[in-house]
């Protein structure tokens, strides 16, 4: 399963489509990855008194909620025209949410692995 043998794979993540998903949204970097990162900074800033009343915290997490929705939308958008060309008649029933999950993951903990590296065409 970690080397993404279709055979191997669960259900959800079997198939040509989902694997051009995967593909796509692992061949590019994206803010939505690395959200977690500013939670945890925004967790840190809570402890400090002068923000904790503060409505600043409250806009950070809907800028941060607006991003990755937005995000998303735009990648499984491309995603979904993409494997309209190149497989015709597959049915892409559930893949903007697929792609929306597999863009907020870290890298690193991705399932399948990646395949290939940030920056190759896909």
């Amino acid at each position: 399963m970690r080397r993404g043998e279709n055979w191997a794979l669960p259900r959800k993540d079997q198939g040509p489509v989902r694997a051009l998903a995967r593909d796509y949204v692992d061949a590019r970097r994206s803010v939505s990855e690395y959200y977690m990162f500013g939670v945890v900074v925004l967790v840190v800033l809570l402890f400090l008194p002068a923000l904790r009343k503060s409505a600043v915290i409250d806009y950070a997490v809907l800028v941060i909620l607006a991003v990755i929705v937005i995000e998303s939308i735009f990648v499984s958008g491309r995603v979904i025209k993409l494997a309209q060309q190149r497989f015709p008649g597959e049915s892409t029933r559930g893949l903007r949410m697929y792609v929306a999950i597999r863009n907020t993951q870290f890298r690193r903990l991705r399932m399948p692995a990646p395949r290939v590296k940030p920056g190759a065409k896909v």
